[in-house]
């Protein structure tokens, strides 16, 4: 049997080598929707031992005074030897089992969920996007797209009726506040500069004057 493995960059190592958490497990995630799986834990058991060997033995050894270095580093040495290949084993049997949960694409190469992909056709639904989902979006852009073309006729309408020549004055000169260039301060009730225009020509009148400076007539 091959001592081959092959394998996809779409996972994350778990494995804890030493103490009492040691052990085997891997994360894989889906391309397309990062849905995550995980190997079911397999324990390390020569990491866990050494890791109650290092703490027992030095708890023993601080109570009397000694040194416990010596047997915990050969209990680390132990575990350290036989971590390669009972970790590739584990990820050998991991890749195995993630297999029942993703797909390979048969196009753009990526591994995805089984949510992700059409067995029928072995593509994933980023190159073979789902016919009914497409096309119930598509329904809902031309929605938009219609109520959007609506919406500015009906903004060009009132467009025209908008005087586009009346001087607005956009900041209140006593109080700063915005106006959005309307008559009054909406802040402090101050009367904006926009000119009056006479009732006669229709011509800006200066604030103040009696008569239209342009025909004459009396305001």
């Amino acid at each position: 049997m091959s001592s081959e493995i092959y394998f996809s960059s779409n996972y994350r190592d778990l494995c804890e080598n030493y103490g009492t958490g040691a052990g085997f497990q891997f994360e894989f995630y889906c391309y397309r929707c990062s849905d995550t799986w995980r190997s079911p834990f397999e324990r390390f058991t020569t990491g866990q031992v050494a890791g109650w060997i290092g703490k027992g033995v030095s708890a023993a050894w601080n109570l009397i005074g000694g040194n416990a270095n010596t047997i915990s580093n050969a209990a680390d040495g132990l575990a350290g030897q036989s971590w390669g290949t009972s970790r590739d084993a584990a990820f050998q049997r991991a890749i195995a089992n993630a297999q029942d949960h993703f797909n390979r694409c048969a196009k753009c190469t990526s591994y995805v969920c089984v949510r992700c992909f059409d067995p029928g056709r072995g593509l994933c639904f980023t190159c073979a996007p789902d016919t009914g989902v497409e096309a119930a979006a598509a329904q809902h852009r031309g929605l938009n797209d219609m109520v959007t073309d609506r919406a500015y006729q009906v903004g060009q309408q009132s467009g025209a009726e908008f005087d586009v020549n009346g001087p607005r004055q956009l900041v209140c000169p006593q109080c700063r506040a915005e106006t959005h260039g309307t008559p009054f301060c909406p802040g402090c009730g101050y009367r904006l500069a926009q000119s009056e225009q006479c009732a006669q020509c229709h011509k800006d009148v200066p604030e103040g004057s009696a008569f239209c400076p342009s025909c004459g007539t009396r305001r």
